[in-house]
């Protein structure tokens, strides 16, 4: 079979130690393209894989035609970038959050529909080693009912790792629209839903932002979510988390708790009512500081080949930034909120 043509818009960190480094590893992927507003970006990676560059999208997609295209741009654009790709008959794989609105995200669904193009949403979280093996273990039956949990996500901020530091488009608010809830809590609003098997039924939360001088959007968030099934629990999203990073979930259970994450070395512990301890060494969950294959772009790819559902679809998307966009409104209203009301 021919090689996947990608072309990747938006040249910035994700980009650059996930989406390109991992097309340029998978056999199935040929880099055709590249495309940033400041074209120089663009260029040194159509140098290093004999690509295009451009500083248009439009353009790009006019001229190329590609396969298929990573949207990995300011949260404000991935819909209109997305949508323009779909009915190019271009393949997508959009960074999270997929978009800012629900009615974005519908339409990005039935864009890629109309044209028979897989669609899928870069939640990294669900391919994470750690998960993976959590949600074998619930599986099993073994820990029995989810009664509570608890799940963070927080680092020091984009100013850290976003190639424009503090001058970031993560700060500004016509750009992103939402912080860290857009850009970690998102992850746990999928990833508590995925490992569940669950929906968000319902959803309270203070979002706002603490420290994070000159920011227009939230620097923090925490959350209290009901599961339909009848769990409980907490969601935690931070750029303030200056002493290292945290993404840890913990699950307590009828017969047990399960811990992901919290160790250094044993990334899945689960102690049992019993006594029984299990430690699982089963390779670390991906940070800023040291990056490992997410995942997404391998199980991209095996979709648009084999003609599959994306691991992560439009619709499991759309669920998840439902959750975070409900938490706003729970914000702004000071009321819980019902997530499919």
């Amino acid at each position: 079979m021919s090689k996947v043509r990608i072309a990747v818009i938006g040249c910035g960190s994700i980009s650059k130690h996930r989406h390109i480094p991992e097309y340029a590893a998978n056999p199935n992927a040929e880099l055709v393209a590249f495309v940033d507003p400041v074209i120089e970006r663009a260029q040194q990676f159509a140098d290093k894989y004999g690509a295009k560059a451009y500083s248009d999208y439009e353009t790009m997609l006019a001229e190329v035609k590609p396969d298929a295209v990573s949207v990995c741009t300011p949260n404000a654009l991935h819909a209109p970038m997305s949508i323009a790709a779909a009915k190019a008959g271009a393949h997508v794989l959009v960074e999270k959050p997929m978009a800012v609105t629900d009615a974005e995200a519908e339409a990005m669904i039935q864009a890629a529909k109309d044209k028979g193009v897989q669609l899928m949403v870069g939640h990294n979280q669900r391919f994470m080693p750690p998960h993976v093996k959590a949600k074998q273990i619930l599986e099993s039956g073994v820990l029995g009912k989810v009664l509570t949990f608890r799940t963070s996500f927080g680092h020091p901020g984009p100013d850290g790792w976003s190639v424009d530091g503090a001058n970031s488009w993560f700060f500004r608010k016509d750009e992103a629209l939402m912080g860290a809830m857009g850009d970690l809590g998102v992850h746990k609003s999928d990833l508590i839903r995925w490992m569940l098997n669950d929906e968000v039924a319902e959803i309270g939360a203070f979002v706002g932002t603490l420290h994070k001088e000159g920011t227009q959007v939230d620097d923090n968030a925490s959350c209290i979510l009901r599961m339909q099934g009848g769990a409980i629990g907490t969601l935690v999203a931070s750029w303030t988390y200056y002493r290292g990073e945290d993404n840890s979930t913990i699950l307590w259970c009828e017969n047990g708790v399960m811990k992901i994450g919290t160790h250094p070395d044993d990334q899945v512990i689960v102690e049992l009512r019993n006594g029984t301890v299990e430690k699982h060494k089963v390779g670390a969950i991906s940070t800023n500081d040291k990056q490992e294959s997410s995942g997404v772009v391998d199980a991209f790819l095996e979709s648009i080949v084999n003609g599959t559902t994306p691991a992560v679809s439009g619709e499991e998307g759309r669920a998840s930034l439902k959750v975070i966009l409900c938490a706003f409104e729970s914000q702004e209203t000071g009321k819980f909120i019902s997530v499919n009301g």
